[in-house]
């Protein structure tokens, strides 16, 4: 891999950092555009986990979309199955300590 190549595999990878996992952005890119671009990837993940666990997202009523996406915010995206199931132990454990019919609608063990 040539100097420069290695450089630029490097600010694509702190780029997707940025983006994704709230790293540092790296210089030469415009912080309004790359937060907003953050917050689409944040609202397009919530939507995911929404279809994953609709009984999850309607619980949590008009609340759902900005508690999982502060949420989000600090937490790398894995897969809506597995968000949404971390998501419930962090952040709901009312609905974590169910019964364990209950907690089969919403896909805990």
């Amino acid at each position: 891999m040539t100097p420069v190549a290695g450089d630029l595999a490097a600010r694509q990878a702190a780029l997707v950092t940025a983006l994704v996992g709230g790293g540092e952005l790296p210089d030469g890119f415009d912080h309004t555009r790359v937060a907003a671009a953050r917050r689409a990837l944040l609202v397009k993940r919530a939507g995911d986990v929404t279809k994953a666990w609709p009984l999850l997202a309607t619980s949590l009523g008009d609340a759902w979309p900005e508690c999982f996406i502060t949420w989000a915010a600090s937490h790398p995206p894995r897969c809506a199955q597995r968000d949404g199931k971390n998501f419930i132990r962090q952040c709901c454990p009312r609905l974590a300590r169910f019964r364990s019919g209950h907690r089969r609608w919403f896909g805990l063990p």
